[in-house]
């Protein structure tokens, strides 16, 4: 994954959230349930490191910002 920018955390209310997961159905339905909460810069994919268990998704968060329905 690339490294954070410090413009996705600049400001009180912005975060960077990384997901660890079995697999990608987990990983996306975490960041769903995080987007009912917060304004969420969604993921479209996950990555996988070779020799690494499981899969990774970085999103990124406002939680400034009210959750827009889907």
């Amino acid at each position: 994954m690339r490294p954070i920018n410090n413009a996705h955390v600049a400001e009180p209310g912005l975060a960077v959230v990384e997901i660890a997961a079995a697999d990608d159905q987990t990983a996306f339905a975490i960041q769903e349930l995080l987007a009912t909460r917060c304004a969420v810069a969604a993921a479209d994919r996950t990555t996988h490191e070779p020799g690494e268990p499981g899969v990774r998704l970085r999103c990124y968060l406002d939680l400034r910002q009210e959750a827009t329905p889907a």
